[in-house]
């Protein structure tokens, strides 16, 4: 199977979340865009990558858009990376179930961040950590929340502008 990529119709999904709390892609897209990042907490680029999701997140998270992480791990060990990385944003879980999920969206790596649109297309697939791809994301939910653009990476921060996953 092909990596989902911009222009192609989400994959629907149905999660568990880490508070145990069934979280389908069709309800949630309904209020808004919904920016998904798929990741293994082994994974250095996932734990390079998420902080800067998370500044996405409090930035523009909000009733009108959602953000998620979709776990390749247990509960446990997922719930631990997102306390040891700050992550708030809510986590669901495609370990118990056989990485469905990531199969559908034809995942060979991780981090993968998806943006998905009200009406299910994807506008933007990014691969690994990609500098451009997150500047992407802020300029679209700041654009469609008409909010300033907030600086997604600061000056004392040495960032590449992109990591392999």
């Amino acid at each position: 199977m092909t990596h989902i990529v911009a222009g192609k119709t989400a994959p629907g999904f149905s999660l568990k979340s880490l508070d145990n709390k069934e979280c389908s892609l069709s309800d949630l897209v309904e209020r808004g865009p919904v920016i998904a990042g798929f990741f293994k907490i082994s994974c250095p680029v996932c734990q390079f990558t998420f902080p800067f999701l998370e500044r996405l997140y409090k930035h523009y998270g909000g009733d009108n858009v959602t953000f998620l992480g979709i776990s390749q791990d247990d509960a446990k060990s997922t719930h631990k990376f997102a306390k040891e990385h700050g992550i708030t944003f809510p986590i669901l879980l495609d370990d118990a179930n056989g990485y469905v999920v990531s199969n559908a969206y034809g995942l060979t790596n991780v981090p993968t961040t998806f943006l998905i649109d009200t009406d299910g297309a994807v506008k933007v697939s990014s691969m690994g950590f990609d500098k451009k791809d997150l500047e992407t994301i802020a300029a679209y939910l700041a654009e469609r929340n008409k909010i300033s653009m907030s600086p997604l990476f600061r000056r004392d921060e040495v960032v590449p502008s992109n990591k392999p996953g």
